[in-house]
């Protein structure tokens, strides 16, 4: 194996080792909120806030074996595709989260999961601090190795200091090396391979096994996708859709 593959391989793994040692009391304190989100027939809210954050929205919306009461929120002002510079613009906008959060219809008592490795910018903190006053619960898919990094007045944070992980009721620690590109390549000065992406997607699908756990434990059927590249697909999620269609903005 190409010795620089093999420095992302072990990055990854060691990553993933660490995550199911160190995060998993977390991961299944979270998976209780959004086991009971599914009994009350709740949304479970999920908001990547800015940049390739939103790629953990994308992650658990509409995805074979991902819960089919997910709402991902996909504001257009936040996504790449409309423009990077133009991304990381407005996820450094502050009082930008609470209108989107009322957009997509997060509610009181309900989950919100805030994925966001990096846990410092405003929108990432706003998001939370609204959560919290309208008495949603939060999950935060972070990390603290880059926050406990950066100066508190640094340009990209939010006007109070604060932190993701500080803010949400459960931290989930994605364990995010700083930096985030991990592999380091004789000759040049700039790490190569990003890991954040990565290591969202796993505690997110980390989350989902133990929902669905809790969830057959107490005899209730897991709201779950199958493939829709699958023969059988489209007619086993024919109950979500109608289920689900009319409350999940971007199912429709």
């Amino acid at each position: 194996m190409d010795q620089y593959f093999q420095k992302y391989y072990e990055a990854v793994t060691q990553a993933f080792m660490v995550i199911n040692q160190e995060s998993a009391p977390a991961i299944h304190q979270a998976a209780d909120l959004m086991a009971a989100s599914v009994e009350r027939d709740e949304l479970i809210h999920v908001f990547g806030t800015g940049g390739h954050s939103t790629i953990g929205a994308m992650e658990l919306f509409w995805r074979a074996g991902s819960l089919a009461n997910i709402n991902p929120l996909l504001d257009p002002s936040l996504l790449p595709s409309n423009g990077a510079v133009h991304s990381n613009w407005m996820e450094r906008t502050e009082h930008l989260a609470p209108s989107i959060l009322n957009s997509y219809g997060v509610k009181t008592g309900e989950t919100l999961i805030i994925v966001n490795a990096y846990g410092i910018n405003a929108v990432t903190i706003d998001a939370a601090l609204e959560a919290k006053r309208i008495g949603a619960k939060t999950i935060g898919i972070t990390s603290t190795s880059f926050p406990m990094s950066v100066p508190k007045n640094g340009k990209m944070r939010h006007s109070s200091g604060k932190n993701l992980y500080e803010l949400v009721d459960i931290f989930v620690d994605c364990h995010l090396p700083y930096g985030d590109a991990c592999v380091s390549i004789e000759g040049c000065d700039q790490n190569v391979a990003p890991i954040s992406t990565i290591l969202n997607s796993y505690c997110l699908n980390l989350l989902v096994i133990a929902t669905v756990e809790k969830l057959l434990a107490k005899n209730i059927e897991p709201p779950l996708w199958m493939s829709a590249n699958l023969p059988e697909g489209d007619a086993r999620n024919k109950k979500w859709h109608e289920k689900y269609n009319e409350r999940i903005k971007h199912l429709r």
